[in-house]
């Protein structure tokens, strides 16, 4: 539970209020975001609590190269929150994303698998 400046606890909040005011009310990301786009780690250092747990646990998470739809599985945040979320992260160089070639419209088959692979270990 995360704690106010005068060190009493913050209040629970609904998770749908909270994903609101974390996103600032935004449903689409900065930048086009695809589901299957991979994301890692931009930095080997835990964030601190400057800020949200949001971007902590997403820092955490990408660790591992995961994708976007594997990040909003395993934050339990619906998948436009994480887009917002994540694009953010890449604006301020927490996170790298690598956004699938597209060969043809399609993506290409490996990812897919790779995609698949991961959300099969969830």
């Amino acid at each position: 539970m995360a704690s106010w400046d005068n060190g009493e606890p913050e209040p629970e909040r609904s998770s749908l209020v909270r994903m609101y005011a974390v996103t600032g009310g935004r449903t689409t990301p900065r930048t086009e975001l695809a589901m299957e786009a991979l994301v890692s780690s931009a930095t080997s250092a835990q964030l601190g609590m400057t800020y949200t747990r949001e971007y902590r646990a997403i820092s955490e998470l990408c660790r591992q190269v995961r994708s976007v739809a594997e990040i909003s599985a395993l934050l339990s945040v619906p998948l436009g929150v994480a887009r917002v979320l994540i694009a953010d992260m890449e604006a301020d160089g927490l996170v790298r994303v690598y956004q699938p070639q597209l060969e043809a419209g399609l993506p290409d088959r490996s990812l897919l698998e790779r995609v698949l692979s991961g959300l099969r270990r969830l």
